[in-house]
Formats: C-alpha cells, structure tokens, sequence
C-alpha cells in the first residue's frame, strides 16, 4: 500500500481539495528521478542549462495552444503580451547557436487545451541537445536513458512510420488516398466522420495514429517510431528519400508517447518558410495568428551546428515507473487542484 502525505484522505469533498493528489512515495520517486537525470548527463559532459519560460515568442505550430499573459515593467510602461512556453526548444537553440555545446535542461512547460489521464497544462519537460549527432544516434541516447531509469533489459523495438501503419491499419502513410483514411476512420473509430471533412491528410494520419495505432505501442518493449512523412516534419530535417522523409523520431511505452526528437533543421530560410505555412493553417482554422520568433531565426542565419535534440515528458516517465494510469497520481497539485 503507497504511503499517503499527513492527513491525506481519499474524498471528493471539495473543502479537501488544498491536499496533494501525489502520495508521498511518488513525490520521492520524482526526487530520485531528477537526481538520475543529473547523473546520466554529467557523467557524459552535457551541460545543464535553464532558458526563460516567458517570452515574447512562441510556436505557430497549429496543434499546440499556448497560454498568454501581460508583463508591464520599465522596458513596456504599456504593457505587452508574452507567453509560457510549449517548450524551451527556441531558447534552447539560441544557446546553441552561441557555442553552448550539448545542453540539457529540465524545465516546467505550458500547452493550453491540454487535461486528461495523460495531460495537465502545466508539466516537466527533460529537452536535451546532441551536437555532432544524427537522429539514429540520439536514439541510442535515449534508449540508454530510459532503460537505465526503468531498468529495462529487454531489445527496444524500431520501426518506421510506414512500417507501423502498414503492420496496424494496412494502410500506407504516404500514398493512400483521404477518402480512404476517411473511409477507414469511419469502420475503425467511433467518431462521427462527417464532423471532421474539413481534415486535411495529415489529420486523418494523426486521427488514425491517436486512436488506433498508439495504444497497440510499446507493449512489453519500448517502440521507436521514425522517418515520419516530410509534412511532419516541424522542425526536423527532411531527408529526400523518395517519399521524402523527416528524420524525426517518437519513444512510446505502454501505448503512451515519451519523447520527440529529430535531427534539426539549421536552414534559416526553410524555417522561415515553415513557419509561414503553419501561419497560414493557424488562419485556416480560425486560430490567433503568431508571429515567428525572430530572434531563433537569427540565431540559425549565424550558424546552428549540426544537431540532434529530444523532448522528454517526465510526467510520464514517472506514470510508468510508479505504474500509475493517470498524470494526477504524481503530480503533487494537477489544475484542479493548483
């Protein structure tokens, strides 16, 4: 039996709601979860660093909501808008562009739209950067990582996006046709297709990914997923295989996503470009428009060196290793109860 936090008491009565919903034990494992973190990349010479988490930029991407708020101080006697970020990877990037070396920072972030069994809007990120890595390597990186917390001697499995979607739907990601993703949504998900015919092809991906594919992931073996559709590419490079393909890579366990990395893209000019078009999507759909972070854009015209970087949630790293089904079980205060 866990051990609970002084006074802790299993109730919904509202008037009970300043205690934790961590037990004690979970908020141990945490401890000894960051100090196993600072040991694995001390031992390999990467550098801790801390970015801001309030800035005056944040992503265009389209799929993340970021959180706002206005700072008045003597630079803006008027006030201006910032926000929490979805990630330290921009800051991050700048750090590199300066000549950091590899950089690993352990951070809170914030994504708004997010609540569930495996979201909370406020959570802790491990983001970590590579320099002289590919994506391949980064994943041995991570699967050295992760093995050692969880104590894992079992093979972790790799397969491509398209393996994967083949093996689970016999679809391919990168030819079938959106009538058909339709068609297969609606005899496989039970969700009203007609609600979503305003989806574009990598939706319908997405769609089929979340509910049908994810969960059959990891199972027993830690599952690699990558070379994603070059349309998925974020800020990944895109290697011009035929398709093309972004070298970009996602960790799953027990049917939960850990991690994303890539090889990142240092091109000024093709970032720019990207975020153009996520502008225009986030105009499609009637999202706030946002304006691409100038200063990351700079800081690859002066020279991001080669690298590899990942994004760990250690939420869920923690879920796997206190076998809890829910992000509330270790979080000491999810939003609720913030």
């Amino acid at each position: 039996m866990s051990a609970v936090l002084p006074g802790k008491q299993n109730t919904d009565d509202q008037t009970d709601d300043w205690r934790a919903t961590a037990t004690l034990e979970h908020l141990n494992l945490r401890a000894r979860l960051l100090k196993q973190v600072r040991a694995f990349f001390e031992a390999r010479d990467v550098l801790e660093v801390e970015t801001p988490l309030l800035s005056e930029a944040t992503t265009p991407d389209p799929n993340l909501h970021s959180l706002s708020t206005s700072y008045a101080g003597p630079q803006y006697p008027h006030g201006k808008k910032f926000y929490l970020q979805t990630s330290p990877e921009f800051t991050m990037k700048r750090l590199l562009a300066c000549g950091s070396g590899s950089i690993y920072q352990v951070c809170k972030a914030f994504r708004d739209r997010e609540s569930g069994r495996l979201h909370n809007p406020e959570f802790t990120l491990l983001e970590w950067y590579r320099i002289g890595y590919d994506y391949q390597m980064l994943m041995d990186e991570v699967e050295e990582f992760v093995a050692t917390v969880l104590d894992i001697k079992s093979e972790f499995q790799r397969l491509t996006y398209q393996q994967v979607f083949m093996r689970c739907t016999g679809l391919d990601p990168h030819s079938t046709s959106v009538e058909l993703l339709q068609n297969y949504v609606a005899r496989h998900v039970n969700i009203h297709v007609n609600d979503l015919l305003h989806y574009d092809r990598d939706s319908w991906l997405d769609l089929i990914m979340s509910h049908i594919i994810e969960p059959q992931l990891g199972k027993g073996n830690p599952t690699f997923i990558y070379d994603y559709p070059a349309s998925k590419a974020s800020l990944a490079f895109i290697r011009n295989d035929i398709p093309a393909v972004a070298e970009r890579f996602e960790l799953y366990v027990e049917g939960m996503e850990l991690a994303n990395g890539f090889r990142e893209l240092s091109q000024q000019e093709e970032q720019r470009l990207r975020f153009d078009r996520d502008r225009e999507k986030r105009r499609m759909e009637k999202l706030p428009d946002i304006s691409p972070d100038r200063r990351m854009l700079a800081a690859l015209g002066h020279g991001l060196p080669p690298c590899a970087g990942v994004a760990l949630g250690l939420d869920r790293l923690l879920m796997v290793m206190a076998g809890s089904g829910s992000i509330r079980e270790i979080l000491a205060f999810p939003v609720d109860r913030a």
